[in-house]
């Protein structure tokens, strides 16, 4: 108990010290201790190092996981290192509602079997969403967040350790530069024509004292300055191994670019495949087929007498059709197709081509002519130009 009392009061004493030292630096009535230009700029570095990590780490994470909520809930699964319960995508939960809803209008029917490859596709993309966060999250996040945890906190206790070390060092350069001082007034020359002469004795005496504080002071001195050098360098290293992170932390963005870029790359694929399966279908077939003939619904009632039929125009042969008096306008093909039947016409990006309408044909398709050839192309495969 006795020894404990002693270690306790140590350490009081020590932290009163480094206190007093610390409040003296902050008002300007003591001397601080400068660390070399290069250490600095290092502990500069390392403190961008770290705020920036964590900005880019926080807002990585919202990018990856937008729901503040499924963000806590993971964060206390980890904390109590279970594992985190399988959660379903927003797409592949939009797809399973597609495919109920498919059900309930009847696969057979236009819409329910649209409503069966749209909902499919969201499946796949909500697949592809999910592999995407687990790969980022532990080819990037993981990574930062290690540094964050791990390197750099070592840093910090070794800095903190530093700070401790210099502020002992400031605080035996203060001790020394007293005990000379008082040494020095010790030491003076004694007034022998004083009235008391024993004045000279207390001198004496006072200037030995002095000598063996002073001797003490330097002793502490010495191993202050010690054990300073010493944790700096163990800081300096730690510091310099930022470079490394850089290395790593580089290594690891370039991993998650390349996943980020396959990830939408197949998202793409999904939607393109999607979308020329849809576009082999006419759409003018679903009207004829949803609408009773006659209907206020139905698109025939709405042309002119004169204005042949839709079920006429998909028995029209392509090679008969003239483009109108109205003119044509160039359209430029923004993906490839590829033609269902003789009565389209296939498709490569990039390329131009003459597009017109005729009179009773469905505003989702036009008349498109390259060169010789001649056939129906789907409007959402084209951008139209001026």
């Amino acid at each position: 108990c006795e020894i404990l009392c002693k270690a306790i009061n140590k350490s009081w004493g020590f932290l009163f010290k480094r206190t007093c030292c610390f409040t003296e630096e902050k008002l300007g009535q003591a001397e601080k201790t400068e660390l070399d230009t290069h250490f600095e700029n290092l502990l500069s570095r390392a403190d961008c190092t770290k705020n920036w990590t964590e900005k880019i780490y926080r807002q990585t994470e919202v990018v990856l996981q937008p729901n503040p909520g499924a963000r806590i809930e993971e964060f206390l699964f980890e904390k109590l290192d279970r594992k985190v319960p399988p959660r379903p995508t927003n797409g592949e939960i939009l797809g399973q509602f597609m495919l109920e809803a498919a059900k309930e209008f009847g696969p057979g029917t236009p819409y329910g079997s649209t409503l069966i490859k749209v909902g499919d596709c969201q499946r796949r993309l909500g697949g592809a969403e999910r592999e995407f966060l687990q790969t980022s999250s532990i080819s990037f996040l993981t990574p930062l967040r290690n540094f964050l945890e791990g390197d750099w906190r070592t840093i910090s206790k070794e800095r903190r350790l530093l700070e401790n070390r210099r502020l002992d060092l400031d605080a035996c350069k203060a001790r020394l530069k007293k005990a000379k001082t008082a040494e020095t007034k010790a030491a003076a020359v004694p007034d022998f024509q004083e009235a008391r002469p024993r004045n000279y004795v207390l001198s004496a005496s006072a200037s030995a004292l002095w000598n063996e504080e002073l001797d003490k002071v330097s002793h502490e001195l010495r191993v202050a300055q010690t054990e300073f050098d010493r944790q700096a360098e163990v800081t300096r290293l730690l510091l310099e191994g930022i470079s490394s992170t850089h290395v790593n932390h580089l290594r690891c963005l370039c991993e998650f670019v390349e996943v980020q870029a396959m990830y939408y790359s197949q998202c793409h694929k999904y939607m393109q495949e999607l979308q020329r399966e849809l576009g082999r279908r006419s759409p003018h077939s679903l009207e004829v087929n949803s609408h009773p003939a006659g209907s206020p619904t139905d698109p025939s009632a709405f042309l002119p007498l004169n204005s042949p039929s839709p079920l006429e125009t998909d028995t029209l042969q392509i090679e008969e059709v003239q483009p109108p008096a109205s003119g044509t306008r160039k359209a430029k093909v923004l993906y490839d197709y590829d033609a269902a039947d003789s009565s389209e016409l296939s498709l490569r990006a990039d390329e131009l081509i003459t597009v017109y309408t005729v009179p009773g044909m469905d505003s989702d398709w036009l008349i498109g002519e390259r060169g010789n050839q001649k056939g129906k192309v789907p409007v959402t495969y084209l951008e139209l130009l001026s």
